[in-house]
């Protein structure tokens, strides 16, 4: 009996879940066949149609795994943390670092975003990702900044976006051999730029400010008026 096979669904599930991050990982595309990533789970090529019905389903998959583990980073960093800057330093961390800054997982993820200009269920799952960071960040900011937090928190989300892609382009850090990368310049590149924003608010109380808040996905505009 093979290694595999004493597996339960579920395990073997997640073994070809992993496996998807790391085999697009280290192709850096998603033209991975499915008899790739059966090898590299240690599993028949047939279990990724059984379990996934087909490999989109499987991209699909590894994507909310992705999500679910940086949900878990922030969750636990927010837990600790008491005071609005505490927990803006969390969402800045956790966003470069814990396990959803694993090298395969942040090749993998910027990979996901093409998928997500053609299939439907790829945009909504980023959708979620982005609805949830934009959240976090208005929370912590309304004590900062008030009424302007939507605005802020949009420009900073886009910024921690940004900066994701900066790390997954930068072939040099990702084929360094460390497994999880050091994220730590970009949160401070976060904190930084937080800081930033909420000195020249402020500095310049007379800025006017949005009727309602903007949509967390829509591209930034220029300054408010």
């Amino acid at each position: 009996m093979t290694r595999s096979a004493r597996k339960s669904e579920e395990e073997r599930r997640a073994d070809l879940i992993e496996a998807t991050i790391r085999v697009i990982g280290e192709s850096g595309t998603l033209n991975v066949t499915a008899g790739q990533i059966a090898e590299s789970a240690g599993v028949s090529p047939g279990l990724v149609f059984h379990y996934f019905h087909d490999k989109e389903g499987l991209f699909l998959a590894a994507m909310r795994s992705i999500l679910t583990q940086y949900g878990s980073d922030v969750r636990r960093a927010l837990a600790e943390s008491k005071t609005p800057d505490a927990r803006l330093e969390a969402i800045a961390h956790a966003s470069f670092g814990m396990t959803s800054f694993r090298r395969e997982a942040i090749s993998a993820w910027v990979n996901f975003y093409a998928l997500a200009l053609r299939s439907q269920p790829a945009r909504q799952l980023l959708d979620l990702y982005q609805r949830r960071l934009h959240s976090n960040l208005v929370y912590a900011l309304r004590p900062k900044v008030c009424e302007r937090a939507p605005d802020v928190a949009r420009r900073i989300a886009g910024l921690i976006d940004g900066l994701y892609l900066r790390y997954a382009l930068d072939t040099k850090t990702l084929r360094s051999g460390e497994a999880t990368l050091d994220g730590s310049e970009g949160a401070r590149h976060v904190m930084r730029a937080i800081a930033a924003e909420c000195t020249e608010i402020h500095e310049n109380d007379d800025i006017s400010i949005r009727d309602t808040d903007p949509d967390p996905r829509a591209p930034l505009a220029g300054p408010q008026e």
